[in-house]
């Protein structure tokens, strides 16, 4: 049998722990602090003496403190938890990301005598992780893909001018993002950012919200109201869904972006107001021009820079950069330590469409973080209308198989008739068929024919 081992002396220990770069601290069974390294000194900024006897959780003050802690599972659980991401705030209220180990302490006979937790100090991970992302981000868009790279490339010179902009993208494309980043990247970043669904209010509410209104100018306005143009001055407006405007609103506007002034409803005079307009749609203004569903003028106005938003499966290699930025997103509000995707949660949104673009995307991470607490996302983890579709019984019986292959013979033959000018013969005969197959065919497919075929003179004129 061999031999146990001893524990190395008490002072070698203490010259280990005090030696590693790694914090390390104990508690006992009622959570109070009973040991405290070097290291854990340095990245709290709070001493040994200063730590010892207090609450774990009032000297770490961590976001697994607030819900699922690892060394209270381990103290439960009697067992080890290895690497779980979390951060703790320092001595100068500076939040320090960490990973986090945790098991059982035990004495010589193996009895509990309460946890030990070593934690490391992943801030230069985190700046480094940062600055390589950086390259990929603007503001809170965040995108690897060609088509936004040459977008990103442009969005300072188009930031620094005044003029608008138009931003059109498909419904959860990221249109607001793109409005938010080019005022933080403008000389007006310091100036108000506001944004209005136009397509969310009737012409005169909208009005109301936009111009302001004077006290006595409908029933209910008892003192006056500035509106959105007042709010943002010296800022920027994003008029967002502006495709869903009237024509009749659409004239009001144009003067604004022409005279850069407005009147309130219910006063007299006009205000003059220094804002930047960007406007977005999910429709083709352009179309709607032609159709007369939108004013050409005005769309000239705001379409002096046009800035077009791709759909997220035209751009699905983002789809792991967008799912880590919502993971860090969701554990900072959360609370929480998900780690990232496993492999066959990323290919099962990788294989999905988006119809609801990034913002789908965004809500499928919130689901999963109802359900996931730590670790990383599985694919019992993602809403069920993810999974892919089996194929019905219906879809795959004899009768709908016989079906299709009827549908397929029948535009065949019809094919080969318009081709032919009708002449059955020389229709069987690119068919490859006899001409009395081709007629029997004909009938029991019951395809209607004209009286005449290719082989039938035009009738003689008088």
């Amino acid at each position: 049998m061999a031999r146990k081992k001893a524990p190395p002396p008490d002072g070698v220990t203490d010259i280990i722990l005090e030696s590693i770069s790694d914090g390390v601290f104990t508690v006992n069974h009622e959570w109070r602090i009973t040991s405290f390294n070097r290291a854990a000194e340095e990245i709290t900024g709070i001493s040994r003496q200063e730590a010892l006897g207090r609450y774990c959780w009032e000297v770490f003050r961590s976001n697994m403190c607030e819900g699922d802690c690892a060394l209270r599972r381990t103290m439960k659980e009697e067992r080890s938890f290895v690497s779980s991401s979390t951060y703790i705030i320092n001595s100068d209220r500076r939040r320090i990301p960490i990973s986090v180990s945790t098991a059982p302490l035990r004495n010589e006979a193996g009895d509990i005598l309460g946890g030990v937790e070593t934690f490391r100090d992943n801030t230069l991970v985190e700046e480094l992780r940062r600055e390589l992302s950086g390259t990929f981000r603007q503001g809170d868009m965040v995108s690897r893909s060609s088509l936004m790279q040459r977008i990103f490339a442009v969005l300072p010179q188009i930031a620094e001018s005044d003029s608008s902009v138009l931003i059109e993208g498909e419904t959860g494309t990221g249109k607001e993002l793109m409005a938010k980043c080019l005022h933080d990247l403008s000389a007006r970043r310091n100036k108000p950012f506001v944004a209005i669904n136009c397509g969310a209010l009737p012409d005169t509410l909208l009005e109301s919200e936009l111009f302001g209104y004077k006290s006595g100018a409908f029933t209910g306005a008892t003192r006056d109201k500035p509106g959105y143009f007042s709010l943002a001055d010296g800022g920027t407006i994003l008029l967002d869904e502006i495709g869903e405007t009237t024509p009749a609103f659409q004239v009001k506007l144009l003067r604004v972006l022409e005279e850069r002034e407005f009147q309130p409803l219910g006063g007299v005079a006009r205000k003059r107001v220094n804002v930047r307009i960007l406007a977005a749609t999910n429709r083709d203004l352009a179309a709607m021009v032609d159709q007369g569903g939108f004013r050409r003028d005005l769309f000239y106005r705001i379409n002096i820079v046009r800035v077009s938003l791709p759909p997220l499966r035209q751009r699905k290699e983002d789809i792991p950069l967008l799912v880590d930025h919502f993971i860090d997103k969701m554990n900072r509000l959360r609370g929480k330590a998900v780690s990232g995707l496993e492999p066959a949660a990323l290919q099962q949104l990788m294989a999905h469409e988006y119809p609801g673009n990034i913002r789908e995307l965004e809500n499928i991470i919130e689901h999963a973080f109802i359900l996931c607490s730590q670790g990383r996302i599985g694919l019992h983890h993602l809403p069920p209308s993810l999974a892919p579709t089996p194929p019905s019984a219906e879809s795959q019986s004899p009768a709908s198989l016989r079906d299709r292959q009827q549908n397929a013979e029948a535009n065949a033959i019809r094919d080969a008739l318009i081709r032919n000018n009708y002449n059955r013969l020389a229709a069987a005969r690119e068919l490859g068929m006899h001409k009395s197959t081709l007629f029997r065919k004909l009938k029991k497919l019951q395809l209607d024919l004209p009286e005449t075929d290719g082989r039938t003179p035009p009738p003689s004129r008088p």
